[in-house]
C-alpha cells in the first residue's frame, strides 16, 4: 500500500493506541476492525420526508452503501437538511430555500471534516441541496461524486402530461374565473405522482444536468427517473465508483475548472434551463476559487443554440429527456457545435468528449433538435445591466419570443403585495411589475416568486406584461420577466428608485433593463427609500441577511 493511502485521512481518526476511545465508539454500533481498516467513507444524505423531491434517498443511500462496501469502503450515513421550494413557495418559508443552501454545504463540510472521511457521495434532490451539496464538495476537495435522486414522474389530467407548474398555472387561472374549485382539486390530486424532484427542466433538473456536464456526477446517472427500477442500480454503481475515484485520488479541484464551468453554463443555455443556475454556478466557481463573473454567463449564452424542448418553455419533461438519449445526447449536440470543452474530465475517468461521443440517441425523439434546427439561435438566459441593474440581472427568453418591452411600473414592496394584485385583476396589459424587497438580503433568502408568475400567466397576462425583481424566479416560472436585479434595493439599488407610472424599458439586443429617468432624478429617490424594517433580527434568516453578499455574486454567505 502507497504511502499517500496509508496516510488517508481516517487513519488519522482510528489507528494507534491512543484512538482507541474512537474505536470503541464505532465498534459499539456495528463497526468492527475489518470495516474500520478500510477507507472510511461519508455518505451525506439529503432524505426528508418534507417533499416528494428527497423522499426516496433513505433507500438510494442504501445502494449506495452496497456498492461501497463490495468496492472495499466502509460506508457511514449522515444526513442535512433541506427546504422543499414548491412547499413553501409563496409563504414566509420560502425564505428558509436559498439560505439552505449555505447550512447544506457548511453542515456536509462539517461532518466530514470533522470525521475525517476518506471521501464522500453527496445525493440530492430538491434544487438547493444539488448546489449545496457540491458547494462542500468543492470545500472539502477529498475525492467525491454528486448523485442526484432523480425526477418524478409526469401526472396524468383528462389525458395530458402534467407536471406541478400546472398546478401553480390553474391557480391563476381560478382566480381570474377561468377554472372551477372541482378542475384545481383534480389537478393537484395528480400532478405529483409519487417520489423525485420537479419534472420540467426547473432548476433541481436544470443543476443535475449542468453538474453532469461538468463531470462531477458520472455521465448517465441524473436523468434516470426517481421510481425507475434502474436508480438502484445507479446508486450502486455510483458506490462502486467513488471506491476507484479515491484509488485514482480524482479530487473536485480537478474536475471544477474554467473550461468545466463553461461546459456546465452550455449545457443550461441549450437546454433553456433555471436562471437560478446563474447564482448556483457563480456559488460553486466561488467555493473552487476559479474566477466567473455574471457576463460570462451571456458570453455562453449568446453562442449557444436552444435545443432542448423541455417545460416550463416546451413540451417535454426530465423522463421523456431520458428517454431521448439523456445528457449524452445534450453534451454531442455541444460537441457537434465546436461548444464543449472536450477534454474536461469527469469522476467516471473519461473526458467529456468522450462521454459525448458515446451518445445513443432514441430514433425519433423529438426532445433534443438537431443542431440545423434550433428553437432559437442563442440561449435560454441572457444578462442585462442598464441603470436598473449595474450589477446585473437575469432574464429569461425560453418559452416566449419577446426581446422587448416598454411600459409603465406597477411598484410592490413584496410578493404578497404583487400576488394580491394579480388575484384583484388590477393588473393591466402592458404594465410591468416591479417586485422589490425580495433579494439576498431583503427578503432575507431571495425567494422565488412562482406564484405572481404563475398568477399572471393564468390571468392570461403572460404575453403582455413583464416583471422585474431583486428576487427570484423557480425554474418552472415562463414569461418575460427579470430577475437577480442588483443592487438590491436596501442595498442602495436603483430598483429603490422606481415608482408607479415610472417607464421601464427591456431591451435583450441591446443587453439593458433601464427606468427613462435620470441619472440624478435616481440617485435622489434611492437616498430617500426607506425600505420595510427588517422582519427578523435574530436567527438564521437575520445572521443570513447580514452576511449574503449581492446576487451578482452568487449570493454567497462570507
Amino acid at each position: 500500500m502507497s504511502e499517500t493511502r496509508l496516510r488517508r485521512p481516517s487513519r488519522t481518526i482510528l489507528e494507534g493506541p491512543d484512538r482507541a476511545p474512537a474505536r470503541a465508539y464505532l465498534k459499539g454500533i456495528g463497526f468492527d476492525d475489518e470495516a474500520l481498516s478500510r477507507p472510511i467513507i461519508g455518505v451525506a444524505n439529503t432524505w426528508t420526508e418534507t417533499m416528494p423531491c428527497n423522499f426516496h434517498l433513505r433507500r438510494l443511500a442504501e445502494r449506495v452503501k452496497d456498492g461501497i462496501r463490495a468496492a472495499g469502503g466502509t460506508p457511514m450515513e449522515y444526513n442535512t437538511v433541506a427546504v422543499s421550494d414548491g412547499i413553501t413557495m409563496g409563504t414566509e418559508g420560502m425564505k428558509a430555500s436559498l439560505v439552505s443552501r449555505e447550512v447544506i454545504a457548511d453542515s456536509i463540510e462539517l461532518v466530514a471534516r470533522g470525521h475525517m472521511f476518506d471521501a464522500v457521495i453527496a445525493l440530492s434532490g430538491c434544487d438547493k441541496t444539488i448546489p449545496g451539496c457540491v458547494m462542500a464538495l468543492a470545500r472539502l476537495d477529498v475525492p467525491a461524486i454528486m448523485l442526484y435522486g432523480g425526477s418524478i414522474a409526469p401526472g396524468r389530467y383528462r389525458g395530458q402530461d402534467v407536471t406541478i407548474q400546472d398546478v401553480f398555472e390553474m391557480v391563476g387561472a381560478h382566480g381570474a374565473g377561468d377554472a372551477t374549485d372541482e378542475d384545481l382539486a383534480e389537478l393537484e390530486s395528480v400532478a405529483s405522482p409519487g417520489a423525485g424532484a420537479c419534472g420540467g427542466q426547473f432548476t433541481a433538473n436544470t443543476m443535475a444536468t449542468a453538474f453532469e456536464m461538468l463531470g462531477i456526477s458520472p455521465m448517465g446517472s441524473s436523468m434516470v427517473p426517481a421510481v425507475d427500477g434502474l436508480k438502484g442500480q445507479v446508486a450502486e454503481d455510483c458506490g462502486r465508483l467513488l471506491m476507484d475515484v479515491l484509488e485514482r485520488d480524482l479530487r473536485p479541484s480537478a474536475l471544477i475548472t474554467r473550461e468545466s464551468l463553461d461546459n456546465a453554463i452550455a449545457c443550461v443555455a441549450l437546454s433553456g434551463g433555471s436562471t437560478n443556475a446563474v447564482l448556483h454556478l457563480l456559488a460553486l466557481a466561488s467555493e473552487a476559487e476559479v474566477p466567473l463573473a455574471i457576463d460570462d454567463f451571456d458570453r455562453v449564452m449568446s453562442r449557444t443554440p436552444l435545443l432542448a424542448d423541455l417545460k416550463p418553455g416546451g413540451r417535454f419533461v426530465a423522463t421523456d429527456l431520458y428517454h431521448a438519449g439523456g445528457v449524452r445526447v445534450l453534451a454531442k449536440r455541444l460537441l457537434d457545435a465546436g461548444l464543449l470543452n472536450a477534454d474536461a474530465p469527469t469522476v467516471t475517468g473519461r473526458s467529456i468528449g468522450e462521454e459525448a461521443a458515446e451518445a445513443e440517441e432514441t430514433d425519433g425523439q423529438q426532445v433534443v433538435r438537431p443542431l440545423e434546427d434550433p428553437i432559437k439561435p442563442t440561449g435560454g438566459l441572457a444578462i442585462l445591466r442598464g441603470n436598473l441593474a449595474p450589477d446585473g440581472c437575469v432574464v429569461k427568453l425560453s418559452g416566449h419570443g419577446r426581446t422587448e418591452h416598454r411600459g409603465p411600473a406597477r411598484v410592490f414592496e413584496s410578493e404578497e403585495e404583487a400576488f394580491a394584485a394579480v388575484k384583484q385583476r388590477s393588473i393591466e396589459p402592458g404594465d410591468v411589475v416591479v417586485i422589490r424587497n425580495e433579494g439576498p438580503a431583503g427578503g432575507p433568502g431571495m425567494r422565488e416568486m412562482l406564484g405572481v408568475t404563475s398568477a399572471i400567466i393564468g390571468a392570461g397576462l403572460g404575453d403582455s406584461v413583464a416583471l422585474l425583481t431583486d428576487g427570484r424566479f423557480s425554474g418552472a416560472t415562463h414569461g418575460f420577466m427579470a430577475g437577480h436585479v442588483a443592487p438590491e434595493a436596501p442595498r442602495g439599488g436603483p430598483i429603490a428608485a422606481v415608482a408607479d407610472g415610472d417607464v421601464v424599458v427591456f431591451d435583450v439586443a441591446a443587453r439593458e433593463l433601464n427606468v427613462e429617468l435620470s441619472d440624478a432624478e435616481i440617485r435622489q429617490r434611492v437616498d430617500a427609500y426607506e425600505p420595510p424594517p427588517a422582519l427578523y433580527s435574530s436567527g438564521v434568516l437575520a445572521k443570513y441577511a447580514r452576511h449574503v453578499s449581492s446576487a451578482a455574486e452568487g449570493a454567497i454567505t462570507r
